[in-house]
């Protein structure tokens, strides 16, 4: 997918298919590429979705905040049919990113999402920036050089939200290996003060 329009026909063709199935509400928490791309902070083509977590209506209110592995049958299937539609990788809707819900995104996410409805019951909710940019650092790490810290620097991080972000990166890993691979990149990429306070 080449454009945020692609990726909203894509989202509002999911949100058509959810509804002829009769599927409950859903929300989907969205990173990555796609939200990057999606909110102007990127031009770069990206191929898929990746679904972090998914919310669902509690029965008292309120919403229960799940890891997006694995995707509910109505969801995968919807998915997959979308892919045929639109002639789509089979995984253009995937939960890559969901095992970091096992420690936990960062504080208060919920509140800082861009909410985009698609239909009456498929509602994407983008993390924020300053959540994009606690993930883009964690993933720069875990992947070296590239698109992760390409997209890091697109969203022009202010020192502080660096050094929230390595903080947070460090509880998800912290072993020393990963420190030290954090600490030399964040001094390659012009952050030298905050590599050395973590």
């Amino acid at each position: 997918m080449e454009s945020k329009e692609q990726f909203e026909r894509a989202l509002g063709l999911l949100g058509s298919r959810l509804e002829i199935e009769g599927a409950p509400s859903t929300i989907l928490f969205v990173c990555g590429g796609s939200a990057l791309l999606v909110m102007g902070f990127i031009r770069r083509p990206t191929k898929d979705v990746d679904v972090v977590a998914i919310g669902y209506a509690a029965p008292e209110g309120g919403l229960i905040i799940k890891s997006g592995k694995p995707f509910p049958d109505y969801l995968a299937k919807a998915a997959r049919q979308v892919a045929r539609d639109l002639g789509l990788d089979e995984n253009w809707l995937n939960s890559g990113p969901a095992d970091l819900m096992d420690f936990g995104l960062p504080e208060g996410y919920n509140e800082r999402t861009i909410k985009h409805l698609f239909g009456q019951v498929l509602s994407i909710h983008f993390l924020g920036r300053f959540d994009l940019i606690h993930l883009k650092l964690y993933a720069a790490v875990d992947h070296g050089p590239g698109k992760h810290i390409e997209d890091l620097l697109a969203l022009k991080p202010a020192n502080a939200e660096i050094e929230s972000a390595a903080r947070w990166a460090m509880q998800h890993d912290p072993s020393e290996p990963f420190r030290v691979i954090l600490k030399d990149m964040l001094k390659n990429i012009g952050y030298e003060e905050i590599a050395e306070k973590i």
